[in-house]
């Protein structure tokens, strides 16, 4: 089916009180895993492609672009194509031509007033090109001395004032907010701050986003879309999932040596990583916790 828009999927999802899980993908597996896992479960889903991942495949975007828009048109369930942790201009702008229809700007490194400056700018030109854009409002440093906070650091808090006027000033289409989350979690013991979410979410006319939902326990996971996230960022997860099932299959096969026998086992693990984590995001609603 045509590609789907990052944005209607968050929206409808907001609407309805529920969440659209969002997948980091590297390689070609990773997009294959992704696309059978949603699937499975009948849920539409969406491929992100990372800056990093961009770094990784010698600095360019459309290979990679091009093989998920494909894939994404023989799927059977609504697929959009999402730029993220976009930090480079050059990157941000080569976004609609490689069939994405939803973009991250990632200014959180720096002073707010230079972040809200800067993700205006980028807002301002995505929308020119129709393109939903998503931004990132950790700790704001500049007080009392403190220099900025990633916004995924351990201690890492989005403050609601704060992020009341960045939406206002950067007309940004959802805000990714620090509640506890922190990128590259191997481990699933992340405590989210619902209370802090639930006023986010009041104050809030936008959709709201959880980036590192890896590191998060599955109950953590139903009470964030439950206060309010529509959109839950996944990566580490399924790297985990693909390596770990590769390092047990060369281990019983240590005279394997075709890549596609531990490449299909590592894909097969992925797929089963992402149906699960989708069925967790639909399960039934439980109160978040104050």
């Amino acid at each position: 089916m045509p590609l789907a828009t990052t944005g209607e999927l968050v929206t409808r999802a907001a609407e309805t009180r529920s969440a659209v899980a969002a997948f980091n993908i590297i390689t070609l597996e990773h997009v294959e895993a992704v696309i059978a896992g949603a699937e499975t479960t009948g849920a539409p889903v969406v491929l992100q492609v990372s800056e990093n991942a961009v770094k990784f495949r010698y600095g360019r975007l459309l290979p990679l672009a091009r093989a998920a828009a494909a894939a994404a048109a023989r799927a059977d369930v609504p697929v959009a194509l999402h730029l993220d942790h976009v930090q480079s201009d050059d990157l941000l702008r080569q976004a609609p031509d490689a069939g994405f229809s939803s973009v991250m700007y990632d200014a959180a490194r720096l002073p707010y007033a230079e972040n809200l400056a800067a993700t205006r700018a980028a807002a301002d030109w995505a929308h020119a090109q129709g393109l939903w854009i998503e931004a990132e409002l950790g700790q704001v440093g500049g007080k009392d001395g403190r220099p900025p906070l990633d916004a995924h650091a351990p201690g890492a808090r989005t403050d609601p004032d704060q992020a009341h006027d960045f939406v206002a000033g950067t007309e940004v289409d959802a805000l990714a907010v620090a509640v506890g989350s922190v990128h590259a979690m191997t481990t699933r013991t992340a405590a989210l701050d619902h209370g802090l979410l639930n006023r986010l979410s009041a104050v809030l006319s936008v959709p709201l986003v959880l980036h590192g939902s890896s590191g998060v326990p599955d109950d953590g996971l139903v009470a964030a879309v439950a206060g309010g996230i529509a959109k839950v960022n996944v990566g580490t997860a399924l790297n985990v999932a693909m390596t770990s099932s590769i390092r047990d299959f060369l281990a019983a096969h240590p005279e394997a040596v075709d890549s596609r026998k531990y490449l299909s086992v590592g894909r097969e693990a992925m797929a089963r990583e992402v149906a699960r984590i989708i069925g967790v995001l639909g399960r039934e609603r439980c109160p978040s916790s104050s």
